[in-house]
């Protein structure tokens, strides 16, 4: 990969680069799946992510003028603007997420010059991967590099959420973490709201995670995630009225089956049962994954975990899809046809109506499992899926 950036930049900007006697820097980002915990980040919940080995590789060259010049293997057009002129412009379509991070990194009181700069990604686009992120700290990571800006992971990552709102992107703060934050063989516990973390071993030895792309447009994500929050915080009004709590995650599945009666509508009470069962199970998880090395049967326990979250997903808090279901019955009908134990868990991941599932397979059965649930999705959706095999990664870093 870094070869072949490396002649795709040099084949876009060639002897035109601007000081062509400067170094030419090689920076990546990972993209990040959410193992589980997911729609809970905005209610007070713990999330449970790692970055992955594959995301976005970026070449960089400064320029000794003003000039900045963008360009992608996957994405036209090639975008040229001035450091000084960095409104955001529709017709620049991908190029205004670095732009966004030119921005806000100026906005901060940074001092940039011109650059060049070319992207090449082996991450899905628009599967719930987090590809839009990891282009964003891909960016942040590299400027923050050749200007020795001195900015710290976690700075870069809160700086991330801003620069997609330059966009019009409304994108939460576990992508940029998890892709600036990420660590080898590990994820981590993250609360979203605070900012607390920590890291948890996930040694999933001869295991690996699988994603599954359903390859279905998401037209209904936006919408219905704004519907769920609104329903989540009718459900944590009801709740106030009789707990001390300020968000639905603050109470444990036995608090919430004592007060849920104080919440008046059955569909708020439901996404309110999702959310506080969730974050239990994130819990439960997470301490599963630090005994898989001592304890290899708490990976059955994790697998379980996966699979209950997918189905509250499904039926309470209603953001699966028939194709997102489809991959995880699939997935789990392979597992229960063999006796070597191939598949642990399998899940929605994402805002759901389409996107991805995540899967943990283990590594001798990945091409009998593609094969059966690949077969399985297109004769029961006529769609043809997408398999990414991957392994917890560092975060970003120059390479």
């Amino acid at each position: 990969m870094k070869q072949k950036l490396i002649d795709g930049f040099n084949k876009v900007f060639g002897d035109e680069s601007k000081n062509s006697a400067a170094d030419l820097r090689v920076f990546f980002a990972p993209g990040r799946v959410n193992l589980i915990g997911e729609h809970i980040d905005y209610n007070g919940g713990l999330v449970f992510p790692c970055a992955l080995d594959i995301g976005t590789y970026v070449a960089v060259r400064r320029r000794d003028d003003d000039v900045i010049r963008l360009a992608s293997a996957d994405f036209e057009p090639l975008v040229t603007v001035a450091v000084d002129n960095l409104a955001f412009n529709p017709d620049h379509g991908w190029a205004n997420y670095p732009k966004g991070v030119a921005f806000c990194l100026g906005e901060m009181g940074n001092r940039l010059t011109g650059f060049d700069m070319y992207f090449l990604g082996d991450l899905p686009n628009g599967a719930g991967l987090s590809s839009s992120a990891s282009v964003s700290v891909a960016t942040a990571t590299a400027l923050n590099g050749i200007f020795n800006l001195g900015i710290e992971p976690v700075e870069l990552a809160k700086l991330c959420p801003k620069a997609e709102a330059y966009s019009g992107v409304n994108c939460g703060i576990m992508d940029p973490f998890a892709s600036a934050m990420g660590k080898k063989d590990h994820a981590f516990l993250l609360n979203c709201t605070t900012m607390e973390y920590s890291y948890v071993p996930l040694n999933l030895g001869d295991y690996r995670i699988v994603i599954v792309n359903t390859n279905k447009r998401r037209g209904l994500a936006d919408s219905k995630y704004n519907e769920r929050q609104g329903e989540c915080k009718q459900a944590l009004a009801d709740l106030q009225k009789v707990c001390n709590i300020t968000a639905l995650c603050d109470l444990t599945p036995e608090e919430f089956e004592t007060h849920k009666s104080a919440i008046g509508e059955e569909i708020p009470r439901m996404r309110a049962s999702h959310a506080i069962h969730e974050n239990h199970r994130t819990k439960a998880a997470a301490k599963f994954a630090e005994n898989f090395t001592t304890h290899p049967s708490y990976m059955n326990e994790f697998a379980l975990a996966m699979n209950h979250s997918h189905d509250s997903l499904a039926k309470m808090y209603e953001v699966s899809c028939h194709e997102l279901d489809v991959l995880v019955n699939a997935a789990n009908s392979f597992h229960e046809s063999s006796s070597s134990h191939p598949v642990m868990g399998s899940r929605m991941t994402g805002a759901g109506f389409g996107g991805c599932t995540v899967n943990i397979v283990h590594k001798d059965h990945i091409e009998a499992f593609s094969k059966y649930v690949g077969d399985t999705y297109q004769r029961e959706t006529g769609l043809t899926a997408s398999f990414y095999t991957a392994q917890p990664g560092d975060g970003a870093r120059e390479i």
